[in-house]
């Protein structure tokens, strides 16, 4: 009852506003601003900062810039398999698992389409029967999104929306949530078939980025955006190369068509997960 109660109080905040004032603060680079923020927040949550390549957290510019850190070059290592799917970011498993008939599982009780998430019929498509896999990104994670395997960008649709928490207390209790949040959805041609990486959005998200187009969120406007690569602008992605970032907590979603990807047995909901870490393997072909 709890949990249902605050994720009402989620549902009825005024959750874009909320997100757009958080974006503005996080930028301040006022430095008794900004170094009270970053103090705040190292109070409210354990950030271990000895992997970061700044590990100084008041050397930084701004809250956002802190949130972003880099991180050493050798602090995660990427698995070297070729046949190896690896884990875009650090995060906990929320759920994993393959697709029903187009049907993904939130959690228990609840399911949502993929057509739905990807917010396109014709592409929802190649992923029925597919494979996903959701990792939760709390405020005390990495905070940048690297590529599960290589792949060239094909597509990038904004679908905006909601603002909803994506934390457990939410997704347990909001119908389909990862679809009706704003989300940032990149499909990547591989080897294997096509690959949907969704950065979902949620409420103190004020801003999504990719490496080539920058600051995709906040968005001008409230309608989907799909924009084409590949014709005059080839944007090839290596496994392990930064291909984004969250301003502040949020989830990932990976699809991939049928038959084309096996997931490691041993992992489940709630387990801890690195970026570069192996979670699964391409099936041969």
């Amino acid at each position: 009852m709890i949990e249902k109660l605050k994720a009402l109080l989620i549902a009825i905040l005024p959750q874009h506003l909320i997100s757009r004032l958080i974006y503005r603060v996080s930028r301040c680079r006022v430095a008794f601003v900004k170094n009270n923020l970053i103090r705040l927040y190292l109070g409210l949550f354990d950030i271990d900062l000895r992997d970061a390549r700044e590990g100084n957290p008041y050397a930084y510019a701004s809250w956002n810039a802190f949130f972003t850190r880099a991180l050493n070059d050798d602090a995660r290592p990427v698995d070297s398999d070729e046949r190896s799917i690896v884990s875009p970011v650090d995060g906990t498993i929320s759920q994993i698992g393959y697709l029903e008939q187009g049907s993904i599982l939130q959690a228990k009780g609840h399911h949502y389409s993929v057509e739905a998430l990807v917010g396109d019929a014709e592409l929802g498509a190649h992923f029925h029967n597919g494979a996903f896999i959701t990792i939760y990104l709390s405020p005390r994670d990495y905070h940048r999104i690297h590529m599960p395997c290589d792949g060239k960008l094909e597509r990038m649709l904004h679908v905006p929306g909601r603002l909803f928490s994506v934390a457990p207390h939410t997704v347990n209790n909001i119908e389909g949530i990862f679809a009706r949040n704003e989300r940032v959805n990149s499909l990547f041609g591989t080897p294997q078939g096509p690959m949907c990486l969704s950065l979902v959005g949620a409420i103190n998200v004020g801003a999504i980025e990719t490496c080539w187009a920058g600051l995709v969120t906040p968005p001008a406007g409230k309608h989907l955006t799909d924009t084409e690569y590949g014709s005059e602008e080839v944007i090839q992605l290596n496994k392990g190369q930064e291909m984004g970032r969250f301003n502040l907590g949020s989830t990932v979603i990976l699809l991939f068509p049928q038959d084309k990807v096996q997931w490691l047995e041993q992992l489940k909901p709630g387990d801890r997960v690195q970026m570069g870490q192996k979670l699964g393997n391409f099936t041969l072909s």
